[in-house]
């Protein structure tokens, strides 16, 4: 439990309180995530972490090995198993892809983090 907790970010009441892991504010009901530091607040609970199949944490320009065979909609052969990516870009995709990246012989296509791992 927090002793001092912080004002309501949106109307600056003072009277917040703790539910479970959230600080909710009585008077506009909005409801956030405590930073373990006050100087953390504007700049890293915008990101979002990308993990892969085992945890890793991925960032821009990484190389990947993809770990599951994959069935590409209009090829006669999909991608296979530890087939390796270079230079991924993490991106905000559709249905969980956040992976855009370039494959040899495919080309361009998007990939969900949960099929490859860090190489």
């Amino acid at each position: 439990m927090i002793e001092n907790l912080p004002p309501c970010p949106k109307c600056s009441c003072e009277y917040t309180y703790e539910m479970n892991a959230l600080v909710v504010c009585p008077e506009c009901g909005h409801e956030w995530v405590p930073a373990e530091g006050g100087a953390q607040t504007g700049a890293g609970s915008g990101e979002k972490v990308v993990k892969d199949a085992v945890g890793n944490v991925l960032c821009d320009g990484d190389s990947v090995t993809v770990v599951k065979a994959l069935k590409v909609k209009g090829s006669p052969s999909g991608i296979k198993a530890g087939t390796k990516v270079r230079n991924i870009r993490l991106v905000d995709g559709v249905d969980g892809h956040d992976i855009d990246c370039r494959i040899e012989g495919f080309g361009a296509m998007q990939l969900k983090s949960s099929v490859v791992k860090k190489a």
